[in-house]
């Protein structure tokens, strides 16, 4: 079978291996659509994202559908054939965090596709891979492989929305207009948001952005440049999430977001840190907070998926082969051409 692994910058190799075999309350799945993801494209382009660097050859993927091919041992939770939406989180259900019910924030987490641990935890970009019952998702309703993938990135969406509290009338702010940004356009409005604007620098995200649901979508690098413009454009939005991981954007929401109110960071900043104007933060009491992952919204945005509440397909730009894969994270860093790539077995 076919695997993909990231050795480093730029160097992304598509090998054969032998086919696993599942064991004790263990299964083996066979990939249906994997969307190549923003972190996985800084692995692929830079060896790492944020802290997290390639120390070995890494399998990314963690956006992942799949078809049940073989279950091992006293799996009873799916059986041969099931169509499953794949949680790539793992947590120890133990740990302080785990007892609080902020898995997310597990302090032994094992996430697929990720370098945050060595050995890495390995991804799912390969034809067959092994996964434990407890994270695959059985599916009877009539959805698509390509949809169940959005399982994931919906799920951070969610989670993000939930770290804003409530948006119910409110006005909002994306910067970003990504996969997850757009994402959180769909979240946001499933919460409530009375008005949602996004900002990019791209024509192609806002368009699409436009397409999932916002109101505005404003051309970030073509505003004047001088403090509070995009505050005359979009108003004061009382939450504002920062998608993009980038310094501007991040000082664009601290003087766009009215007094009181609350940024949300979603986007991975760079490793080296940024200059904050803090005293912003302070004086007009706005409150900063991080999202990462997700916990129990991955099972809401499967339902969210499967009950149509949900229509992801306006993201879904191309798919190519596993053995293509060069070509579809290529294309997937290229946000002129695409929103969201990904990898199918076949």
């Amino acid at each position: 079978m076919l695997v993909c692994r990231i050795y480093g910058a730029e160097d992304l190799r598509v090998e054969s291996v032998p086919e696993p075999q599942p064991g004790p309350g263990e299964v083996l799945l066979k990939l249906g659509a994997g969307g190549i993801c923003g972190s996985d494209l800084h692995y692929f382009q830079h060896g790492r994202i944020g802290s997290f660097v390639i120390r070995e050859p890494l399998i990314p993927g963690h956006e992942i559908s799949g078809t049940v091919a073989k279950t091992g041992a006293g799996v009873t939770r799916v059986k041969e054939g099931d169509k499953v939406a794949v949680n790539p989180s793992h947590a120890c259900g133990a740990c302080k965090a785990c007892r609080a019910g902020r898995e997310n924030l597990c302090a032994s987490m094992r996430f697929l596709g990720s370098a945050s641990v060595f050995p890495h935890v390995q991804g799912m970009f390969r034809e067959y891979f092994i996964m434990g019952e407890r994270q695959c998702h059985p599916i009877a309703a009539d959805v698509s492989a390509s949809e169940l993938a959005f399982a994931e990135p919906l799920s951070v969406a969610l989670h993000a929305v939930n770290r804003a509290g409530s948006v119910l009338g409110k006005t909002v702010l994306v910067t970003g207009g990504g996969p997850i940004g757009c994402l959180i356009v769909v979240a946001a409005r499933l919460a409530g948001a009375a008005r949602i604007a996004v900002t990019d620098v791209v024509d192609r995200p806002l368009a699409t952005a436009k397409t999932v649901g916002a109101d505005q979508c404003v051309r970030a690098d073509r505003l004047p440049d001088r403090a509070g413009t995009l505050a005359e454009v979009v108003g004061e939005p009382e939450v504002a999430f920062e998608v993009s991981g980038s310094p501007a954007a991040l000082a664009t929401c601290l003087a766009t977001t009215t007094r009181g109110g609350r940024i949300v960071q979603v986007g991975s900043l760079p490793a080296d840190g940024v200059q904050l104007l803090a005293n912003q933060i302070m004086a007009r009491e706005i409150d900063y907070v991080g999202t990462f992952r997700f916990g129990a919204e991955f099972e809401w945005a499967v339902g969210y998926l499967t009950d149509r509440r949900v229509d992801v397909r306006p993201l879904l730009s191309a798919q190519y082969p596993l053995r293509e894969a060069e070509a579809a994270f290529r294309l997937a860093g290229d946000k002129s051409r695409s929103i969201k790539v990904q990898l199918v077995a076949a």
